[in-house]
């Protein structure tokens, strides 16, 4: 067992090769390389299997009781000053390991083919293996430095990932605003590794808990410093983990290929963040008031990303504010005292997340050749439904992972989720009946996601193409803004506006003319649009969708809390258990079966509430029921007419445009620093420039004026000078 853990380094290091080999041979044998590609997947993929065997080894080590190794070497050393480099195992590292390397291997197995026709192949390879070893050096890490070390290379390979297709405008922007945004946090971090340093002396996590729970209770720190510096500390969490209000990168984010947003969005970056809390659990318990602040940014986060995600039309953008939502609910549980639920549905949320991201990239590669190569067109809820006949094992797959999100038993989220609501009755029933009313709204908007996308008919069929009539598609503009008047013109516009409404299915019907320029977008990137029907994906795609069914199905019993015999066999509360001297608050378990089940009754109430209006409101047998009532703009009760209109449209404005938080953003920050910069700049140039200018000039008139009066002629300076004495006598005197 020692052996295991000292050979424990190997773990980080396992992807490395395969990104420097790639690199060296585009560099020197780029031919070769090249026609060699399909080999380099196919190493990624091996080298991460086996740091996954290694993790999974060092779990089972920890399940047998040795909770904490830690190894060091000392990198430098000058009076002082030491700073040492090494690892720790203990089960946050197992479980976080175990993680990375599962989700990564299925998005790599999924990548090969999902990407077998990009030409940057090779380059996405390497980036994902480069991001597999930054992380998990992230999580190994056993001293703050080494953390922020990994943490800046996690934000660099997430910046070329976002920005894998650097060509299009918008995924460019979104790179940079996802890179800037993590520099406000990462900057907040740095501060806190440095302020904690000046009070403990060392960066090592074990000798800064000891040390500073110390200097706690004997005032030996300033109070309001040290909160200053775990605030600092928690900024980093909340731009890397999409907390508010630095969460506005995460949507943008989907612009890359969507393995990266199964990858690095639903199961390992943005779980950086929950890992720095959960790692630094024992230094926040006993400085007052930043938990609460953590629970409030929680309960913020979580309520804020659900509400956005009820009227998004791009599937990944709705996924990407679920997941925001899904790390409000961990950060909720982290500090109200929860850790155990905390960390299990942080292993259930990844799980299922990466099933329903990977299962969106089924759903746009099967869209795709009907609507275009174009994120912006087969992503669109609004171009799809009725794909259950085209790709039933998607539909299966993607329906198991919405459930589990949805709370519905025996699947994964549910356990996980039921138990961080009881503990947050137990913490504020405020926040309780916040969280609680979210789980309503994730049931919503998560059916509503897949009955938009499966149920009904499939809204994209061109008119008169292979021989299909009386075609019809949703007004979104294939061109943009900036579309030709020639195609507006016809559309059939609704009869209210020219968008998808709330609840509206209507449909506009196309022309030739259109699909010929569907046509040819889509033979411009190189493939001919042969059929106007969605297909299921290849095997190799499916695969690592059925392996994470299998984990969403089964991945909650490892910690089903029954009562005190079976709590014996329970893995996570035995393993997923903080220090006892450093964490004070336990989580709340179910003693007997009559209390689960009474707790769970509710949750799943919730949640089924949620599901059944988004079926009256998106389901296609509802239709008429939705046409009466949400068509019309009154709905009568009792004697009274209640305007719905106005509130269904400020709730739909509210989130389809993100709750005005980026409007906000742009204009308070963005263009008021432009406002600053400008007035700046024209008070560098034309006053602080304007007076050295100024001087100069002047100098230089002085200068050509005395050059005309200086002759050379002694006699003329000296009745020069007694010209000036005479008027300065004359000036003095009169």
């Amino acid at each position: 067992m020692e052996h295991t853990y000292q050979y424990a380094w190997i773990i980080p290091f396992l992807p490395l090769p395969v990104t420097m080999l790639i690199g060296f041979g585009l560099l020197l044998v780029p031919t070769a390389t090249k026609n060699l590609r399909r080999i380099w997947a196919f190493y990624s993929i091996l080298f991460l299997s086996i740091a996954m065997v290694f993790s999974v080894n060092l779990a089972i080590q920890q399940i047998n009781g040795s909770f904490i190794y830690q190894y060091l070497w000392s990198w430098t050393i000058n009076n002082d000053f030491s700073l040492e480099f090494g690892y720790l195992i203990d089960p946050l590292t197992s479980i976080m390991s175990i993680l990375i390397t599962t989700v990564g291997i299925m998005v790599l197995i999924y990548s090969d083919n999902y990407m077998s026709h990009d030409q940057g192949y090779l380059r996405f390879f390497a980036y994902m293996s480069f991001f597999n070893a930054s992380m998990l050096g992230l999580v190994t890490s056993s001293n703050l430095i080494q953390i922020y070390i990994f943490w800046e290379l996690v934000g660099v390979c997430s910046y070329l990932l976002i920005g894998f297709w650097f060509t299009r405008p918008i995924a460019s922007s979104a790179c940079q605003k996802a890179f800037v945004t993590n520099r406000v946090g990462d900057f907040g971090l740095l501060l806190g590794i440095l302020g904690f340093y000046w009070m403990t002396g060392s960066f090592e996590f074990l000798d800064l808990f000891e040390t500073f729970t110390k200097l706690i209770p004997n005032n030996g720190v300033n109070t309001l410093f040290a909160t200053l510096c775990a605030f600092l500390l928690f900024a980093g969490a909340i731009a890397k983990s999409a907390q508010f209000p630095l969460h506005v990168w995460l949507p943008d984010a989907m612009e890359g290929p969507t393995p990266i947003s199964a990858l690095i969005h639903a199961a390992t970056m943005v779980a950086a963040g929950i890992f720095l809390v959960a790692r630094l659990v024992p230094l926040f318990t006993v400085i007052p008031y930043i938990m609460n602040f953590i629970s409030l940014i929680g309960v913020i986060t979580l309520l804020l990303g659900a509400t956005l995600a009820l009227a998004q039309r791009d599937i990944k953008r709705g996924l990407a504010y679920s997941t925001m939502s899904q790390l409000g609910y961990i950060m909720l549980a982290l500090s109200i005292g929860s850790y155990r639920a905390a960390l299990f549905h942080l292993i259930t949320h990844a799980y299922s997340k990466a099933l329903l991201f990977l299962g969106s990239a089924s759903i746009t590669h099967s869209m795709e050749p009907v609507v275009g190569y174009s994120p912006d067109k087969s992503q669109n809820m609004a171009l799809m439904g009725g794909l259950t006949r085209y790709v039933p094992i998607t539909k299966t797959t993607f329906l198991l992972g919405t459930l589990s999100l949805c709370g519905i038993p025996p699947l994964a989220c549910f356990w996980s989720k039921d138990e961080i609501l009881n503990d947050t009755w137990l913490y504020s029933p405020i926040f309780a009946i916040i969280a609680t009313f979210t789980a309503g709204l994730t049931a919503f908007y998560m059916f509503r996601l897949y009955l938009l996308t499966f149920d009904g008919y499939f809204h994209v069929h061109l008119k008169n193409y292979s021989g299909i009539k009386n075609s019809s598609l949703y007004s979104i503009s294939l061109w943009g803004k900036k579309a030709p008047k020639l195609i507006k013109k016809n559309l059939l516009l609704s009869p209210t506006n020219s968008s998808v409404s709330f609840f509206s299915r209507n449909t506009y019907k196309l022309d030739g003319n259109v699909i010929n320029q569907i046509r040819n977008f889509s033979t411009h990137f190189g493939t001919k649009c042969t059929s106007i029907h969605p297909h299921e994906s290849d095997n190799t795609m499916l695969f690592p969708l059925l392996i994470l069914v299998v984990f969403t199905l089964f991945i909650g019993f490892i910690g089903i809390p029954f009562g005190q015999e079976v709590m014996d066999l329970d893995l996570l509360s035995k393993w997923l258990t903080p220090p006892e001297n450093f964490f004070h608050a336990d989580s709340h378990h179910s003693e007997n079966w009559y209390e689960f089940i009474t707790n769970a009754i509710y949750s799943v109430g919730i949640a089924s509430f949620g599901i059944c209006i988004a079926y009256i409101l998106y389901g296609s047998v509802y239709s008429s029921f939705q046409n009466f009532y949400f068509r019309n703009s009154f709905l009568k009760i009792g004697s009274k007419r209640i305007l719905l209109d106005p509130i269904v449209n400020a709730i739909y404005n509210w989130s389809y445009n993100r709750g005005y938080i980026d409007f906000l953003y742009i204009t308070v920050l963005t263009r008021s620093i432009r406002i600053f910069s400008e007035l700046t700049s024209f008070f560098d140039s034309c006053v602080i420039d304007g007076i050295i200018n100024g001087i100069g000039i002047g100098t230089f008139l002085i200068a050509e004026g005395l050059k005309y009066i200086a002759s050379g002629r002694f006699s003329f300076y000296l009745l020069l000078y007694l010209f000036y004495y005479v008027l300065l006598f004359l000036l003095i005197h009169l």
